[in-house]
């Protein structure tokens, strides 16, 4: 996560009809009003463009991320992660390191400095992967965050991933979000009870299957196959959801298949991190 998200100073379309804009705004006040009045104003035709803001954010460190370390990419792929575990882990569904949760907790730390300093708008809607790991770094970076008036956010004592009375932190699972599927047990994901169990304030999807219907112990998904999935995630979340900012939750695989799609350069985002993206969509 670069400095104010790496947001550039530049001159909007905006400014010239919000007199002294440059005085009493800040660059994300300004690129918000940029997104909401001009690039998606008028929009009564199901043909015009339409433009979001995603962030897209990865999980924090995962047991199954420190299994893979210590036997190497190559040793993994082989055998390792087809396993349940071993003696040190188990990685079935991977829960988060004290690593991961610190990650986790280091974003929520960002997220109040870019809310009360930079006024960076709040995501209005959040959705995350079916994966436990998710599940928890999404309830660890905005549980929290008072974001209507973030400057009141309390934070979540160390090592607790359940929410406190969240304001207007209301996560849905999306079980097309989850990580490049199939063999890697790490990708197995928890019965729905379970998962509702651990997490109570999350909403899932309409549709949710109570067991992990799409893993396949022989199978991996290829990146076409991920690919035209992100690409059904996304024609859904354009077409069913109004907001302009949106959180996604997810995984490495999943956020370069999303960045393939969108037609933006392949990145892969360490454990913890975070990547805004501006995307166009226009009804074919």
């Amino acid at each position: 996560m670069a400095t104010n998200f790496g947001l550039l100073e530049r001159d909007y379309e905006a400014d010239a009809r919000t007199p002294n804009c440059k005085v009493d705004l800040n660059q994300w006040e300004r690129f918000d009003k940029e997104v909401r009045t001009t690039l998606n104003r008028e929009q009564t035709s199901e043909d015009r463009p339409r433009y979001k803001v995603l962030f897209l954010g990865r999980h924090g460190q995962g047991v199954h991320n420190v299994a893979e370390r210590r036997y190497g990419t190559a040793e993994w792929d082989r055998y390792w992660a087809a396993q349940d575990g071993d003696s040190t882990a188990h990685w079935v569904d991977a829960h988060l390191t004290e690593l991961g949760i610190q990650q986790a907790q280091a974003v929520n730390a960002f997220w109040k400095r870019q809310f009360t300093e930079a006024k960076t708008p709040a995501p209005e809607s959040y959705y995350t992967s079916p994966m436990r790991r998710c599940l928890a770094t999404a309830n660890l970076t905005f549980a929290n965050l008072d974001l209507s008036s973030p400057s009141t956010s309390t934070p979540l004592p160390p090592g607790d991933i359940t929410a406190k009375e969240p304001s207007l932190y209301k996560p849905v699972v999306k079980e097309l979000l989850r990580e490049v599927n199939g063999v890697h047990t790490c990708d197995r994901r928890s019965s729905r009870s379970t998962l509702a169990a651990e997490f109570p304030n999350f909403t899932f999807e309409a549709g949710f299957a109570e067991h992990d219907e799409l893993w396949t112990p022989d199978h991996r998904e290829t990146d076409e196959e991920i690919d035209e999935r992100m690409k059904r995630l996304l024609d859904d979340i354009f077409t069913n959801n109004d907001s302009v900012f949106v959180s996604l939750t997810a995984h490495s695989g999943a956020i370069c298949s999303l960045l393939r799609v969108l037609g933006h350069r392949e990145f892969r985002l360490p454990t913890g991190a975070v990547i805004p993206v501006l995307v166009k969509a226009v009804t074919v």
